[in-house]
């Protein structure tokens, strides 16, 4: 009873559980670390070669609204509508409530135990530090993988009215500018987030209103067509996949059951990003008060503009629509928000919505390198990278980290000699896996704190934040993403197999159980026992 009444004071000293019931003379109402010494109120000091909390909370609110809303809405909507609305509809929906559940497990860690390590750090802190090491080394690959695609993309969507000017020109130019922004100041990079993201949320919302509005008669066809397109074709298509001249569909419940998987699939890499704001963490003062908030808001986001915007596209277009899935997938064409448009007699909207895609896959490159340095500079505060990444100038920028992380831009150059859509297939792929990973890591990190707490006999209630879908929704969530990792290439294997699709959509799995393997094996690392685990460092006082 003594010790946890100690707890809720919040005194802290040694990284042990005896801390909680010693009376060893430190001063109340100061957090202290057995590494650091006397620290700020969040556990971590801004000492030589550390971030800065230099992000201010209105940004990091923002960039929890819209920060990760990126071309999967926009435009890989467009294929997943096929498979119909209602396919679509319950794809986003599953994948919403999971992704929602690791963002509230990320942000009871978080407000409770800050610290500015992401996500490596708390699996190497509560599950093992092999663990921690292979989730560090797979979320930074995520980012440097998809750094060069977004990149190309830009540069693809700028050919639309300079086809005369090559990809790999728009790559250089944009490459600089995104390198300068994370070099100069974690609060100049947050305010250019900040604007991005607002733009990006005010275009979502417009074609939003565009849908529901063409959906209700207000287009210059003046054709109301609300749910119809559910009934007439239907709300649910047979799944069909094609590879080269050969293409099946699957027909019965298997095929609507196929559709609605494939849905979820792709979904998961529209929600992709979305755990942005928690490497942010790292870098916001009064993480005790910001992060809730920040959490909280990634609801409002899933609710509104994806689930919201699921919905007014399948009052808009049906799912036959022969204009859906026809153009480049870097294409402003390509949006279903377009082709509701344009059935409804709005013209050259696709112009504009091409426009506002640079805002898009601009601000998806320039997080690209924040989130990639940021995670590696982790690494390396844990000993887990080379220790030069641990370095940071005087403003807390990791100048190391950050150079390493935009040199692989340059692969980008490779893209452009490739077919675009191609190449992009297998990013979406090799992406997909490797976010889905980085939210197995953090549900198994939370489900390992909340055990410590309870051999250690922390209550619950001692955690400034608590959402009421946990703990018990988190190993549901862990289940049903492991499950779309495991299964995600399941259509490697229709019309026929493919190797480079199963490839892409797997290679991700040994790499991560590899990392964990080897250093496990090189460094002789042991799980964490849930009555070693720290639960004291970087804690506040209450």
């Amino acid at each position: 009873m003594a010790s946890k009444l100690n707890f809720l004071k919040g005194r802290s000293d040694e990284k042990t559980t005896a801390a909680y019931g010693q009376d060893d003379g430190l001063e109340r109402g100061v957090s202290y670390s057995s590494e650091n010494g006397r620290v700020d109120d969040d556990g971590e000091g801004e000492g030589p070669d550390d971030l800065h909390r230099g992000m201010k909370p209105r940004q990091l609110n923002m960039m929890a609204i819209a920060g990760a809303i990126g071309t999967g809405l926009i435009i890989g909507t467009g294929t997943s509508l096929k498979l119909g609305p209602g396919s679509l509809l319950i794809g986003y929906l599953i994948m919403g409530i999971i992704v929602y559940i690791v963002m509230v497990a990320l942000g009871e860690m978080g407000a409770w135990l800050p610290h500015k390590k992401s996500f490596s750090g708390y699996a190497t802190r509560f599950v093992d530090p092999a663990f921690g090491f292979a989730t560090g080394w797979n979320y930074f690959f995520k980012y440097v993988i998809v750094l060069p695609n977004n990149l190309t993309a830009t540069g693809i969507i700028l050919q639309y009215w300079r086809p005369d000017i090559n990809v790999s020109v728009w790559i250089t130019v944009f490459g600089v500018v995104i390198i300068a922004v994370n070099l100069i100041h974690v609060a100049f990079f947050g305010e250019a987030e900040f604007w991005m993201s607002l733009i990006k949320a005010l275009v979502i919302v417009m074609l939003i209103l565009l849908c529901f509005i063409i959906a209700l008669g207000g287009g210059p066809n003046h054709v109301r067509t609300g749910f119809r397109f559910w009934r007439d074709p239907g709300a649910f298509a047979q799944y069909s996949a094609s590879a080269g001249d050969d293409k099946v569909v699957i027909q019965g419940a298997t095929g609507r059951f196929l559709g609605v998987w494939a849905c979820m699939v792709q979904a998961t890499f529209a929600y992709l990003g979305t755990e942005l704001v928690g490497v942010a963490f790292g870098e916001t003062p009064n993480p005790r008060k910001n992060v809730p908030r920040a959490v909280n808001q990634t609801l409002m986001r899933i609710v509104f503009f994806y689930i919201g915007g699921i919905l007014v596209l399948g009052m808009a277009v049906k799912y036959t629509d022969p204009l859906l899935g026809s153009a480049k997938k870097t294409s402003g064409l390509a949006s279903p928000f377009v082709v509701a448009a344009k059935n409804a007699g709005i013209n050259k909207l696709d112009d504009a919505v091409n426009g506002l895609l640079l805002i898009f896959t601009i601000s998806a490159a320039n997080s690209d390198i924040y989130l990639a340095s940021r995670t590696l500079w982790a690494l390396a505060k844990d000993g887990q990278a080379p220790a030069i990444m641990n370095k940071t100038n005087k403003r807390g920028v990791p100048i190391p980290a950050v150079i390493l992380s935009s040199l692989f831009i340059v692969l980008g150059y490779m893209n452009a000699t490739k077919g675009s859509s191609t190449v992009f297939g297998y990013f979406v792929s090799l992406v997909t896996v490797f976010g889905a990973l980085n939210w197995v890591a953090i549900l198994v990190s939370y489900l390992f704190m909340i055990k410590a707490m309870k051999v250690q006999g922390v209550p619950r209630e001692a955690m400034p934040y608590r959402n009421i879908l946990l703990p018990w929704g988190a190993p549901i969530a862990l289940f049903l993403t492991i499950l779309v990792i495991i299964f995600n290439g399941y259509g490697a294997f229709f019309p026929h197999f493919q190797v480079d699709k199963f490839v892409t959509s797997y290679i991700g799995i040994p790499v991560f159980l590899i990392n964990i393997g080897w250093w496990k094996v090189f460094k002789k690392t042991k799980r964490v026992r849930p009555e070693d685990a720290d639960l004291v460092t970087g804690r506040r006082a209450f």
